[in-house]
């Protein structure tokens, strides 16, 4: 063969699996030009227009100078890392800039500040996004127009994510201007149905798409109109998200919220004030976190404080068209929708080693309320007209419940419910309890019991009338006294360490299957720790908190 020919081959394969190398590129909105190369910081771009419109490559990064405001929206569609080697967006001091906070984006008048389109292997991270009204670009609005800190969509079949958010603050994100004021019944719609601001979306309705390991982390999101953090998928389309250690604050919706989601992990993130009335513009109603239509969904470590609202407004709720989804080692504090509310046709879910505080205080009829808050509530709820279901095999389990005297501790059992399991938990509750109808659009008919395959039984209660004498289940075999608690009515998860060891050690009973449910708990019935990270030897204490 000839040499000269075998040289060009070489060469040519060593060209075509040689790394290509990464461009750093720098935007800067006070020094920059849009006509340089950006790629140095002398020669940085200007504008969010002209990141937009780069081409970019696995292991490029884009970099934005601290301190300084870019107006506009960073659009981009069919971009594409590569795995272990993403697109980068990040941040770098300049030695021009007035301080070193993170870069804002202000997408005022524009519909997201970040949009990435049929994207994959990105991380965009220590970036600070603002969106407070403006109208839209071309002064033109739409049925369909919303405002987003940062949305990640689909337009096209394929598989798209690897997307991770780290570090970014999105605050203060509204479609309309402040002199707007919502009608009084747009709150009672089931998720509003006005155009509002959103904090993180992540939506995939396309027929053949998947969005596919969506991470948010370590960010923050607070005051806008409506959700915090929304994941809204159809056929169960978006898989594989985790969200991390973010904190959510004065949302006018819920804190965070998933709908088509399959396998998910929800750790150490603080929601704060969900269903938030603060801003005329805000819907005014929200849970801490719901899901719906999701399966194998973890929710633990995290706490949910201060919903508020006239409907729904728990710390955590279960929406219908669930399976699979468990509720663990959370802090659950004055939400005034309740602590746990599963609705129809759920399976195999559960509460459990939660610690619950004044949930459930909302009162119908007071203050516009069309919904009475609830402690516990087992609902067949599965849409409006629609005949009850379930829900089906819900586990409740070793949770610690304490209600103060002018809080009126209200249950409801649907009698659709099929299977339930209430086992080692304390209910310490200071005044009065009541069975209520669960109401949801309209409170079911109450009538004769069609719940079987109910194992309810030793759980410790302050008193003999802490549980309503005429619900549709009783504990059969029920505990009385008074676990001494650290310092009852406090609002943190020490404050409720039993103290009253005879009371309390190794009072619990194992855990075991439903009668007739041969699934159990997705990651297993048996846990090895409580909420504080005590391991549990032998059988289990009463609540939540393993005394030592």
């Amino acid at each position: 063969m000839n040499k000269n020919y075998i040289l060009v081959l070489c060469l040519l394969l060593i060209t075509m699996f040689m790394p290509v190398l990464a461009t750093t590129y720098y935007v800067n909105a006070i020094d920059g030009n849009d006509l340089n190369s950006g790629k140095s910081q002398n020669k940085a771009l200007k504008t969010l227009e002209s990141v937009s419109q780069l081409e970019l490559k696995a292991g490029d990064k884009v970099m934005f100078a601290k301190g300084m405001v870019y107006k506009g929206s960073l659009i981009w569609s069919d971009l594409s890392g590569l795995p272990g080697n993403p697109i980068v967006v990040d941040s770098y001091t300049d030695t021009k800039a007035r301080s070193q906070e993170a870069p804002v984006i202000d997408a005022s008048g524009f519909q997201n500040g970040i949009l990435l389109l049929n994207c994959k292997h990105i991380v965009i991270r220590n970036l600070t996004i603002t969106a407070n009204g403006g109208g839209t670009p071309d002064g033109k609005t739409r049925k369909t127009d919303m405002r987003c800190g940062v949305l990640i969509s689909t337009t096209s079949k394929g598989e798209f994510g690897d997307i991770t958010l780290s570090g970014l603050v999105i605050r203060d994100v509204f479609f309309e201007e402040e002199s707007f004021t919502r009608g009084k019944d747009e709150v009672r719609t089931a998720n509003g149905t006005q155009k509002y601001g959103w904090g993180i979306r992540v939506i995939n309705k396309i027929e053949g798409a998947l969005l596919k390991g969506i991470i948010v982390e370590s960010c923050e999101v607070r005051n806008v109109a409506h959700t915090g953090i929304k994941f809204t998928a159809a056929n169960r389309t978006i898989q594989d998200i985790k969200l991390y250690g973010n904190t959510v604050e004065e949302t006018g919706g819920p804190g965070m919220q998933m709908s088509g989601v399959i396998n998910g992990h929800v750790k150490n993130n603080s929601i704060n004030r969900s269903g938030s009335s603060n801003d005329s513009r805000k819907w005014g109603r929200g849970s801490g976190l719901w899901t719906w239509s999701c399966q194998d969904i973890l929710i633990e470590n995290n706490s949910f404080r201060n919903a508020k609202g006239p409907g729904d407004s728990a710390g955590c709720h279960i929406d219908f068209n669930c399976s699979n989804v468990v509720v663990q080692y959370n802090l659950s504090e004055n939400n005034a929708g309740g602590f746990c509310e599963i609705l129809g046709n759920n399976y195999n879910c559960a509460y459990r080693y939660n610690v619950s505080i004044n949930d459930g205080y909302r009162v119908k009829k007071v203050d516009g309320a069309f919904q009475e808050g609830k402690i516990f509530w087992l609902s067949g709820f599965v849409g409006k007209g629609r005949e009850r279901n379930g829900p089906f095999n819900s586990y409740f389990y070793n949770n610690t419940i304490y209600v103060k005297s002018d809080i009126d501790a209200k249950f409801a059992v649907d009698r659709a419910s099929e299977g339930a399991l209430l086992v080692n938990n304390i209910f310490y509750i200071e005044g009065k309890s009541e069975l209520v109808l669960g109401d949801q659009y309209k409170p079911e008919v109450a009538g004769e019991s069609e719940l079987k395959n109910i194992v309810f039984q030793n759980n410790l209660f302050l008193r003999a009338d802490n549980w309503p004498g005429n619900m549709l289940i009783k504990d059969e075999a029920p505990l009385f006294g008074n676990p001494r608690f650290t310092n009852s009515g406090g609002k943190n998860i020490r404050d409720y360490i039993p103290l009253n060891r005879k009371l309390v050690k190794d009072k619990g009973i194992e855990i075991t299957n439903i009668p007739g449910d041969d699934k159990g708990l997705y990651i297993g019935l048996d846990v090895n720790h409580d909420i504080m990270g005590n391991s549990i030897v032998g059988l289990p204490d009463m609540g939540a908190i393993e005394m030592k």
